[in-house]
């Protein structure tokens, strides 16, 4: 359980450094609320590394001009 926590926390930190040095150099893009890194960092939260890494990569292909907008919680 240790291992799970530890994971998930490393992926969030990637997440958080994408938000400090990547986001403001690509600006706001996301079509959803919240963007897609926060949903991320939820995701992981709630779910767990695995499932919450699944459920943000599908959130990412759905951002996207045909993949609709809006509110979009975990």
């Amino acid at each position: 359980m240790a291992f799970r926590r530890a994971f998930g926390e490393c992926l969030i930190g990637c997440v958080r450094l994408y938000q400090i040095f990547l986001s403001p150099i690509f600006g706001q893009s996301c079509r959803f609320t919240p963007t897609c890194s926060h949903y991320y960092i939820k995701a992981v939260r709630k779910y767990g590394p695995i499932k919450g890494s699944l459920k943000g990569a599908w959130r990412i292909c759905r951002c996207n001009p045909w993949g609709g907008h809006g509110e979009d919680e975990p």
